[in-house]
């Protein structure tokens, strides 16, 4: 009898002390599995983009819109070829949920023209990121690496900040080269530059179509547009819009060369055009 009342003895002490062990004390102890310095909660994963998938990059644009962009799409006699340059050309990718894109090239007597549209998913793979700040941070290193001039103070589109007419170049510097507003043209001197509008002819262009952030597009947007030129031979004009909604970023190039030396394409028809398309495109994300 003394045995047992010895073994029942130990058993009610083990006892006590696997309750004191596991049981949270009042002094504030910590509880049963927790580590000295922890929180005691998980974190929280971060919210997922708001798209999975991504839409069929030649079948976004509509035929009106590849008729206003590509003016020379209609000249085309030959209705097999006509047909296919309304297709497009999806660019090669190997994953289509991740990033997809479309390019159309037309020639006609007057320009060739180019349009790409690209669309691209982003994902992040650290789970205290959101796809959403994983895409903002994507898209502020492509705003940068646009170089985007400093906006000009004046709200009406007039000449750009800086002393005397100097060009709004992205250095900040004035440039004798290329002046910024069209008064500027046309007080310069003619010897290098056809005589003609500021946006078609001596290519300088306005300080209102200055390269630039864009409003209620998307999440956020910019334009940016760059005139190049083909040798000595006719200038080529590209005009960038780039917007993100949620964790997709969009982006349309659309170039055009005409095919008259001395002739500048319009930086206002331009940007014009591949604007409304970037709303066009918007407007169907968010649907």
């Amino acid at each position: 009898m003394q045995r047992k009342a010895y073994v029942s003895g130990v058993a009610a002490l083990l006892a006590a002390l696997l309750a004191g062990c596991t049981g949270s004390s009042e002094d504030g102890g910590t509880a049963d599995g927790s580590n000295p310095g922890d929180s005691g909660t998980a974190t929280a994963a971060a919210e997922p983009g708001r798209y999975d998938t991504l839409p069929e990059p030649c079948g976004v644009v509509g035929e009106d819109t590849l008729d206003s962009l590509l003016p020379g799409i209609r000249q085309i006699t030959d209705e097999d070829q006509r047909e296919k340059a309304y297709e497009g050309a999806p660019t090669l990718t190997y994953d289509t949920d991740r990033k997809v894109g479309c390019r159309w090239k037309v020639e006609s007597a007057d320009a060739t023209d180019h349009l790409f549209v690209n669309f691209e998913r982003v994902v992040s793979y650290d789970t205290s990121v959101s796809d959403d700040s994983e895409a903002e941070q994507l898209f502020a290193a492509l705003r940068e690496a646009a170089d985007l001039p400093e906006p000009t103070s004046t709200e009406s589109g007039g000449t750009a900040t800086g002393e005397g007419t100097a060009s709004a170049d992205p250095s900040g510097s004035p440039s004798s080269s290329s002046p910024a507003s069209p008064s500027a043209s046309a007080s310069s001197s003619p010897s290098s530059t056809p005589s003609g509008s500021a946006t078609s002819t001596d290519g300088a262009t306005p300080a209102a179509l200055q390269p630039r952030v864009l409003d209620d597009l998307g999440d956020e947007a910019f334009l940016d547009d760059k005139l190049g030129s083909s040798g000595s031979t006719a200038q080529q004009r590209k005009v960038t819009v780039a917007f993100r909604t949620s964790n997709v970023i969009v982006t349309i190039e659309y170039e055009e060369q005409p095919a008259t030396v001395g002739t500048v394409p319009d930086s206002e028809e331009m940007q014009d055009r591949a604007q409304k398309l970037a709303a066009q495109l918007a407007d169907e994300l968010a649907e």
